[in-house]
């Protein structure tokens, strides 16, 4: 029997960005809008699977074509990744939000390779806390998040730092659920 409460959508676009792949291109294209060339440069990847990895993103709403412009008799579309909108994977089965997580971990083992020495921040905790600590942290979370792509150049801007970030927090089982424990920002 399907689950009713899944909304094929978010499945979908969920799925599509469990690739180490696309989520490097979504990372690259929160600081600028760039064409499948510029992002088989930046990547190292062919020109056909660059654009091929950008519709897939763009067909799921996961990027915004910010401009096109004339290149040598065809048209080249700048894609823009916007962190700030809202996509909810809530209702995405356990198996499809476990496919994100290994592409995440995956990157983000990319990039820890590439780690400069310095100050940083690493955490893990599995724990039971009070419904209102929770919440506070997920504001903060989310806020945090928001800040570092908002505040995105491209790469190479001076005065610049090349960072990583990641978080992934969610409820367990166990303990309350339902509109009681559920966060809104």
């Amino acid at each position: 029997m399907a689950d009713e409460t899944r909304d094929p959508g978010d499945v979908a676009r969920l799925r599509a960005t469990a690739h180490p792949v696309r989520l490097r291109i979504m990372s690259l294209l929160t600081a600028e809008a760039m064409s499948a060339a510029d992002v088989a440069r930046a990547l190292d990847l062919t020109h056909a699977n660059a654009s091929y990895h950008l519709r897939v993103l763009h067909d799921i709403g996961e990027l915004v074509v910010e401009s096109e412009e004339k290149i040598r008799g065809g048209v080249a579309k700048r894609y823009r990744y916007d962190a700030t909108r809202e996509v909810a994977d809530r209702t995405s089965q356990v198996d499809d939000r476990i496919a994100y997580a290994r592409a995440n971990a995956l990157e983000v083992e990319r990039r820890l390779r590439d780690a400069a020495t310095g100050s940083g921040s690493a955490s893990d905790l599995e724990a039971w806390v009070p419904v209102a600590a929770w919440h506070r942290a997920l504001d903060l979370l989310h806020e945090a998040s928001h800040l570092l792509h908002a505040a995105a150049l491209p790469a190479g801007t001076p005065d610049t730092v090349h960072i990583s970030a990641t978080t992934n927090a969610f409820t367990m089982t166990g303990g309350l659920t339902g509109e009681v424990a559920r966060w809104r920002p």
